[in-house]
């Protein structure tokens, strides 16, 4: 019966965590050896975190991370700009995908 109440005690107490601040989630996390994020979010958010980072890792994105960090490094009017160019591409993208789709 004791595992039981400390079952039940242990619920009650991380249920009313969730509305804690993170750095008291992160205890809570460290003190259950598991990450701050799947006790907020669930298991199944820290896998799709854990497979967006290893897809990031890959050498085979580091084009687009280095161009990711030389556009955050931009001022502020070059990153507008460059917004602008990127979602130009996108949109005549999608126009030819549609194209395609519509023959």
């Amino acid at each position: 019966m004791k595992g039981r109440h400390f079952l039940i005690t242990s619920v009650s107490f991380l249920s009313a965590a969730i509305y804690r601040s993170q750095d008291k989630l992160q205890v809570i996390a460290q003190w259950l050896k598991v990450e701050p994020q799947a006790l907020r979010f669930g298991d199944q958010a820290v896998s799709a975190i854990r497979e967006q980072r290893a897809k990031w890792q890959d050498p085979g994105f580091y084009q687009e991370r280095e161009a990711i960090d030389a556009f955050l490094a931009l001022p502020v009017e070059q990153r507008k700009v460059v917004r602008e160019v990127i979602m130009a591409f996108a949109r005549a993208g999608e126009a030819d995908t549609d194209d395609k789709k519509a023959r």
